[in-house]
């Protein structure tokens, strides 16, 4: 009697709210496998098939919704580490700290274990005050930035490249060439009748910089890095 009332009961409550069911899909699966039990093996529950593939529908639209929202937060937190790192960048009022805070403050918000700054110039001789900045500058010779950028192929190079490192990248990262695994290149344009420049993150893991990642971020980053250094040299 006690189960009766029980049914009459649930039917009730089913019958004023029926969304239960139709929300739940474990149930829903359920319901229509006892149905096509019911109706035997020899008829073709159509219903049953759409519904099926409204499933796989559903399921296959959820992955997606998940993959977009969380490329969006990666995006988010990505924009706010290199705002951040702008700021940092933009803070020392003197060239030297300038460049000396690249390799410490700045390569810590990028998560980056070499930050260095390539310059070309037709001097034989190195000025000495730039020899204080070795963990950072690297004076090169006219043409070393698009040799390295491109690889030594032919054709337009890319304003941002995004690669595992080379074989000559010693000239770049000297001793740290040795377990430095992924680069991120950005070539500088430093102002009418100068030599273009190179900013280089170095990374250990070799799966940091990939061509197939994004660029947007990292060129504006060297966007405002090559203003700062247009006042710089100016």
């Amino acid at each position: 009697m006690a189960d009766n009332a029980l049914a009459k009961d649930l039917r009730a409550r089913l019958l004023a709210d029926p969304e239960v069911i139709l929300s739940d899909r474990d149930l829903m699966r359920a319901l229509v496998a006892a149905n096509e039990r019911a109706m035997g093996s020899n008829i073709v529950d159509l219903r049953g098939l759409a519904m099926e593939r409204l499933e796989a529908r559903l399921d296959r639209l959820e992955d997606t919704h998940r993959s977009v929202i969380a490329a969006a937060y990666e995006n988010l937190a990505g924009t706010n580490q290199v705002h951040r790192a702008v700021l940092a960048m933009l803070d020392p009022v003197e060239f030297e700290p300038f460049l000396k805070n690249l390799g410490t403050e700045v390569a810590a918000i990028l998560r980056v274990d070499s930050v260095r700054l390539v310059l070309e110039t037709a001097q034989a001789e190195t000025e000495p005050a730039l020899s204080r900045l070795g963990d950072v500058l690297c004076v090169a010779e006219p043409g070393l930035v698009d040799d390295y950028m491109s690889a030594g192929r032919s054709g337009q190079t890319r304003p941002v490249v995004l690669r595992q490192t080379l074989p000559q990248s010693a000239m770049i990262y000297g001793e740290a060439a040795g377990w430095i695994r992924s680069e991120a290149l950005m070539r500088l344009d430093l102002g009418p009748g100068k030599l273009p420049g190179m900013l280089v993150l170095g990374a250990e893991d070799p799966q940091q910089f990939k061509p197939a990642q994004g660029t947007d971020l990292l060129a504006f980053f060297a966007g405002v890095f090559e203003r700062a250094m247009r006042r710089w040299l100016a």
